[in-house]
């Protein structure tokens, strides 16, 4: 399940750098911290790993 946007690889990067322990969980703010919460290391390290390369900025809902 690669990455819509390149916001979401960003949320996914930072909510992983959390679960593996780089960085504080209360560091983490809207997306991230919902990704943290409900998705696994192995799920977020794949949408992290995601090329930013001709993704948009943002997605619209």
């Amino acid at each position: 399940m690669p990455a819509e946007s390149k916001a979401q690889q960003k949320a996914a990067g930072a909510a992983l750098s959390a679960k593996r322990g780089d960085t504080d969980k209360s560091d983490l703010q809207g997306a991230s911290q919902e990704m943290y919460d409900s998705m696994t290391e192995s799920e977020l390290e794949e949408l992290a790993s995601t090329k930013r390369e001709g993704k948009p900025e943002h997605t619209s809902k």
